[in-house]
């Protein structure tokens, strides 16, 4: 068989991303049929940029998802066929079998790896953790940040002065510190991954309590309910066997988690939750001088309540724009983390080890670095728009 032409290549690769074609094109068609109702995220599709944005976000996210499930790979990521080391994209496989895809759509890596699955499955390892770390470092940020705003005082002096501390720590020579072998064989990243991970259930504790505390009979069951759900999930989290943190048996163990991605995970909770805790402090500094606030608290509302109810929902815009603004954030720091080996295995697809073992042939096989490296760039893009455009259309509600 010849070589592809690059027409033929990008012909083939359209057709491979035909699930994601048409889960983009039925979910910006009702996006917009029901824009009027869906609140921000409707006045999203009337902002252009906001609407490329989300567009490149969710080709990756549905990338990531029909990735994982191998409907647009063509070949396993960790697969090697020595005849297709470092060979140009569009290069036919040599003795492919039956029922084999026949091309290294974007070439094989230096070892002979298919690029364009692993590009794929990549997409998949930023999918998962990315979005996940941001949210719990919201968490985090979000719990801390509203009483360190709204009570001042020591509270907050101390709270900042945390913040601060570990923000004076430059982030990859935090990381080096958090993955190395020596200080994860003494447990603290399962330690801190323990201490972290208990936010998600504070917060929702103190939610669910403080919008139904008039209303014992609903609130008990619903409470009792929805934290044991949390409680397990947040057990099967954190717990794995031959760690230092093993708290529930395997089979009641609802997923393992691998180590390198929980200390990944815990790490980018880690870096991100001050830089949240201060946004979070400044908005509530500022919003609980305004009258509804005053209002809520001559009505006799609890201290929580007026929290989040009356303060957080007029602070989302600032905090969706940095939500989307922190992925980007994030999948740079993953990309960086994979890029100098730490953390993850070796072996692994994500964007950040891919670029690091194209570069060291760079001056002389271009695609096994340049592709993870556009893959990258078009996300954190996306979701630079995609802020931009939540940004633009916050400013006019």
């Amino acid at each position: 068989m010849e070589p592809l032409s690059w027409a033929e290549i990008l012909g083939r690769m359209f057709l491979q991303f035909t699930p994601v074609w048409v889960a983009l094109v039925l979910t910006f068609a009702v996006s917009l049929i029901f824009k009027r109702r869906l609140g921000l995220y409707g006045k999203l599709f009337d902002s252009t940029i906001g609407m490329i944005g989300f567009a490149l976000v969710m080709f990756w996210v549905f990338t990531g998802v029909f990735g994982a499930m191998n409907m647009i790979v063509t070949h396993d990521a960790l697969a090697q066929i020595p005849a297709m080391k470092n060979k140009p994209p569009g290069f036919p496989v040599s003795g492919a079998e039956e029922g084999t895809y026949p091309y290294y759509l974007l070439g094989g890596d230096n070892l002979a790896r298919d690029v364009f699955s692993r590009m794929i499955k990549g997409s998949w390892v930023v999918v998962q953790i990315a979005p996940l770390a941001t949210l719990f470092a919201f968490m985090v940020g979000i719990t801390l940040g509203l009483p360190a705003g709204y009570y001042g005082g020591k509270l907050d002096t101390l709270l900042s002065f945390l913040a601060n501390l570990i923000l004076a720590f430059p982030v990859i020579l935090l990381f080096y510190l958090l993955v190395t072998p020596e200080i994860i064989a003494t447990g603290i990243p399962n330690y801190m991954a323990t201490f972290l991970f208990v936010f998600p259930l504070i917060f929702v504790t103190i939610l669910l309590n403080s919008r139904f505390h008039t209303q014992p009979s609903l609130r008990t069951p619903l409470m009792i309910g929805v934290l044991g759900l949390l409680g397990w999930l947040y057990l099967s989290l954190i717990s794995e066997v031959g760690s230092k943190v093993h708290v529930i048996p395997g089979f009641a163990d609802l997923f393992d988690v691998p180590s390198g991605i929980l200390v990944v995970f815990v790490s980018v909770v880690f870096v991100n939750s001050p830089t949240v805790f201060r946004i979070v402090r400044g908005l509530a500094l500022d919003i609980k001088t305004r009258d509804y606030v005053a209002a809520a608290q001559t009505r006799g509302e609890g201290p929580w309540y007026i929290m989040l109810w009356e303060i957080l929902p007029n602070a989302r815009g600032p905090l969706i724009v940095d939500f989307c603004l922190r992925i980007g954030y994030t999948t740079i720091l993953l990309g960086t983390l994979g890029f100098f080996g730490l953390g993850l295995p070796p072996e692994s697809p994500d964007w950040g080890s891919t670029i690091n073992d194209g570069r060291k042939l760079l001056s002389i096989y271009l695609h096994p670095a340049i592709v993870p490296a556009l893959s990258l760039l078009s996300l954190v893009l996306g979701l630079n728009l995609l802020a931009d455009g939540l940004r633009e259309e916050s400013l006019r509600d």
